[in-house]
């Protein structure tokens, strides 16, 4: 395990896997961190490690949805909340919508997102001129600052 580098879901499918190294670099709009299925607390934090003190790329946006309310309370006490959105990210209501497109985060034609949700299918978030690329939050948190697929281990080369 210590020698694996980190994955990525590549469009149009969660089993589209591939090493981080082969499309580390590609131009992103969104990142979505969060969802109803993808919201922990654990994930928030993950991200907050990385974010704080820096700001999410010029051009690329961050979404971020807690997955209940619960988890989005625990969030702001705990500064998280506070942290993300001096980074620039904006942080919606806690559970569904992004993956399907039905609120924030509906992608543009031609345009990358990079989320820590469940799934990639072509048409999710919205739009099936779009590409989703699946990730961890580390690799999200990453990529958001650089504004492209970055590989958090890198030092986000």
């Amino acid at each position: 395990m210590s020698e694996l580098s980190p994955q990525i879901a590549c469009p149009h499918t969660v089993d589209n896997i591939k090493p981080i190294a082969e499309v580390a670099g590609k131009k992103i709009h969104q990142i979505v961190i969060g969802s109803c299925t993808n919201g922990r607390l654990d994930d928030i934090e993950a991200a907050v490690k990385i974010l704080k003190g820096k700001k999410v790329a010029h051009g690329t946006r961050m979404l971020v949805f807690p997955a209940s309310w619960r988890i989005y309370r625990e969030a702001m006490r705990r500064g998280y909340i506070m942290d993300l959105a001096e980074a620039g990210a904006t942080i919606c209501n806690p559970g569904c919508g992004p993956c399907l497109g039905v609120h924030q985060g509906a992608l543009g034609d031609q345009e990358v997102a990079l989320a820590t949700t469940n799934r990639n299918f072509k048409g999710r978030m919205g739009n099936p001129n779009a590409e989703v690329y699946l990730c961890s939050p580390d690799v999200a948190a990453a990529s958001a600052i650089t504004g492209v697929i970055t590989d958090p281990s890198s030092g986000g080369r």
